[in-house]
């Protein structure tokens, strides 16, 4: 694997590097080779890890995760930075050394031509301290870059689900995915700063608006209770179609959405409590006012195939990848 090759490299420049005074007691010959090798070593640890940005690159698979779980190249890329970063004050010393090797302001080729893209996105091109002053080094240039393309990867792919809910779903878990590993990694989170998972965060929250907006937005439109009183009396043909809406609104919703997965359990109940706050009680004061128009019995079963607690359990049982009937509970 590049990612275990990388870090065998690391080693072995550790290594080399701190034998400090046992290499100065040697012949110059010896010597000038072990420094030599050093370097060799130095500038290979970068190559490598620069090659990070071409497989991301390369992967431009057109077929879509199933259930907008999280993608295998996040996991991927976040567990190699997260590996890497462990090494961080070494990667620091050879993306430095490769700068003043070239004799510039070294950056990756592709940070050069997106300079303006990674400034946008990162707030800086180095990414930020704790305290949101800029840091910038040649190797959180890299980092950056690295992160930008990882998002503008996952941005295509997301694209590849016709379902803009699903969407949503696919970006919320991938963008949780990438905040939870850069906070659970010290190395990571400085480099990239508190004003970056800030950001990002407000990217989950709008992800989260945007699904919610997607698949609930039909259903509390059935809710209304606009429209339904006609010269002052209600009007039962158009009670009844908004019952019959919202029922197949929901069972679209049941046999959709059922094996969609939030892989993340503290995003999966936000969301669960959030979609239950909007659509339950604007289902229990629909139901409260106009079940009445229903003559009692068969036709009432018709058009009220749900309860409020029957709503709650459907979307209880959403985004945890499993499949289940719809159940119903007696009125």
């Amino acid at each position: 694997m590049p990612a275990e090759k990388l870090f065998k490299f690391l080693d072995l420049y550790e290594t080399l590097r701190d034998l400090g005074p046992e290499i100065e007691n040697l012949s110059s010959t010896i010597k000038s080779e072990i420094y030599e090798t050093i370097i060799r070593l130095g500038q290979a640890a970068v190559s490598m890890f620069c090659d990070l940005e071409n497989s991301i690159r390369r992967d431009v698979s057109r077929t879509p995760v199933p259930s907008g779980a999280v993608h295998p190249l996040t996991r991927y890329t976040m567990n190699y930075l997260k590996y890497a970063c462990e090494y961080k004050d070494t990667l620091e010393q050879v993306f430095l050394q490769k700068q003043k090797t070239d004799g510039e302001n070294w950056e990756s080729s592709s940070s050069k031509s997106d300079d303006s893209r990674s400034k946008s996105r990162s707030g800086s091109a180095g990414g930020a301290n704790e305290d949101g002053t800029p840091k910038t080094s040649p190797f959180s240039v890299q980092l950056n870059t690295v992160m930008d393309l990882l998002d503008e990867n996952l941005e295509m792919k997301s694209n590849l689900y016709k379902d803009p809910a699903l969407r949503n779903i696919f970006l919320m878990n991938n963008g949780r995915y990438i905040l939870q590993k850069i906070k659970s990694s010290t190395e990571i989170h400085d480099m990239m700063g508190v004003t970056w998972c800030r950001r990002r965060s407000s990217d989950l929250r709008k992800y989260h608006k945007g699904y919610t907006r997607e698949t609930w937005g039909r259903v509390l439109q059935c809710l209304k209770h606009d429209g339904i009183q006609v010269n002052g009396k209600m009007a039962k043909a158009v009670v009844k179609e908004r019952f019959k809406m919202f029922n197949n609104a929901i069972e679209e919703i049941h046999k959709t959405q059922s094996t969609w997965v939030v892989s993340d359990e503290q995003m999966q109940s936000e969301l669960r409590v959030s979609v239950s706050a909007v659509v339950i009680p604007a289902y229990r004061s629909f139901l409260g006012r106009f079940q009445q128009c229903l003559t009692h019995g068969r036709q009432t079963e018709k058009y009220i195939k749900y309860q409020p607690e029957d709503i709650e359990n459907l979307i209880e049982g959403l985004f945890d990848g499993n499949p289940t009937s719809m159940t119903r509970k007696k009125s």
